[in-house]
């Protein structure tokens, strides 16, 4: 079987080694008469013939019939399907299966491997178990449409890889949970993973084979924007489906601006797009409520809240929301007493905003004092 030869993301090593799950021997390769540039749909790779180019990357050497089963289910799942062409080593010309693109009608500036894995090296290389662990469960196709939303998983697996301090909880080992069984019975905009598995209990020894489900829905902002001076905060209502399930008459809820965290960008960053896209606001500082699993023993989600400091006239409020999520998203400015009543009354009844309530009743009188709105 020729070997493989790789130009783009995959020549990044610990993609490759997540793809093919285990460790891999490589060599730097060339192919003559090719050029390799930025897709200019999207952050990845495409090549083309092109007389006197050369295509830098690697060949894989030691690649058996599983590892080029495992990659054409990765890369078909991006449009790829492979070729055999003479690839130049060390040691001279050697035939090479490489991955072109089914479709590849737009592209970029030259391709450069390192501004990619800065931007989305972690990204990619996190979200790739989560991609293998469908073959067999997934045709590549529907991968391919699933694959921004399991990078919005992927990135919550970065973040995450930086855990809360561990000093009065158990300080957990990777052998403390072992998965038997992990499977994928629903997925769309979210999805549902099920494991069988064992976990460490406290005497030390391992529980029970049990089963356990996970609804995945990536990590989230939320932002409660505030005017220090009128000492007023802006709410948005929308619908929700959540309350609508439960049975609850009234599923039009009083939030906080909030909304994914997308996998290119920072908490931050998202706070900031969303209030945008919600409230039609410009924010300014930003206060950092906390960070928290809402809902740990079902949700995968993790928050990050944050309180903004803006500017908040009469008037301010109004309709938004994106029109191709189907967002119907209206404002209330409400002054901080009012809020407080609302949150007294029980009208506010969704913790991110109860929680940033009773931040902002503990921190009101500091931000007031120190700091005006940007």
């Amino acid at each position: 079987m020729p070997a493989l030869f790789f130009y783009g993301t995959l020549c990044h090593l610990p993609l490759l080694r997540a793809v093919l799950g285990r460790e891999v021997q490589v060599v730097a390769a060339q192919l003559p008469d090719h050029a390799v540039w930025w897709s200019g749909e999207g952050a990845w790779p495409v090549i083309r013939a092109e007389a006197g180019a050369v295509a830098q990357g690697i060949l894989l050497r030691d690649e058996g019939p599983e590892d080029l089963d495992r990659l054409d289910f990765y890369e078909g799942a991006f449009g790829y399907d492979t070729r055999v062409l003479p690839v130049q080593t060390a040691g001279g010309l050697v035939p090479a299966q490489v991955y072109f693109p089914v479709d590849a009608a737009k592209t970029g500036a030259p391709w450069h491997l390192p501004d990619w894995v800065a931007d989305w090296g972690a990204v990619a290389t996190a979200t790739a178990p989560d991609v293998m662990a469908l073959r067999g469960q997934r045709d590549a196709g529907e991968v391919a449409r699933r694959y921004r939303l399991m990078l919005v998983r992927g990135a919550s697996r970065v973040r995450a890889a930086t855990p809360a301090p561990v000093r009065l909880r158990h300080a957990a080992r990777a052998e403390d949970v072992v998965i038997a069984r992990q499977t994928q019975p629903y997925a769309n905009f979210f999805a549902i993973e099920e494991y069988d598995l064992h976990y460490r209990r406290f005497d030390g020894t391992m529980s029970s084979r049990i089963n356990r489900a996970v609804f995945l829905s990536g990590d989230a902002v939320t932002v409660l924007p505030y005017d220090p001076q009128r000492d007023r905060v802006l709410l948005i209502e929308q619908f929700r489906a959540g309350p609508h399930g439960r049975g609850d008459p009234q599923p039009w809820l009083l939030e906080a601006i909030a909304g994914r965290v997308d996998p290119e960008e920072t908490p931050e960053q998202a706070a900031r797009r969303e209030a945008v896209e919600e409230a039609g606001l410009v924010l300014g500082a930003l206060e950092k409520v906390g960070q928290y699993y809402p809902s740990p023993g079902a949700k995968s989600e993790y928050l990050y809240s944050y309180v903004a400091l803006c500017d908040l006239p009469d008037g301010v409020e109004g309709v938004f929301g994106e029109a191709s999520e189907a967002e119907d998203i209206r404002g209330h400015l409400v002054d901080f007493d009012r809020f407080m009543q609302l949150v007294t009354t029980g009208e506010v009844d969704n913790a991110p905003l109860l929680i940033t309530a009773l931040w902002l009743q503990r921190e009101r009188a500091r931000l007031r004092g120190g700091h005006s709105p940007a």
